[in-house]
């Protein structure tokens, strides 16, 4: 089931920012997920508020909440 995946990707995600603040190309780098299966991650735990995102200069930053 495609929310299975899409939970176990964020669960990747929330352990690569467990170590600090990443921009979103070093996330993907880290965790080595397809840019969809990334943002997909991304939006589940920002609706859940565990992430919280900062731009600066034009790159955007994600870290946990």
């Amino acid at each position: 089931m495609l929310s299975e995946k899409i939970g176990t990707n964020a669960g990747l995600i929330y352990a690569a920012l467990e170590k600090g603040e990443l921009n979103v190309k070093a996330v993907k780098k880290t965790t080595k997920l397809a840019e969809k299966d990334l943002n997909l991650g991304l939006g589940w735990l920002a609706r859940e508020g565990k992430v919280k995102f900062n731009e600066v200069e034009g790159e955007l930053f994600v870290s946990l909440a």
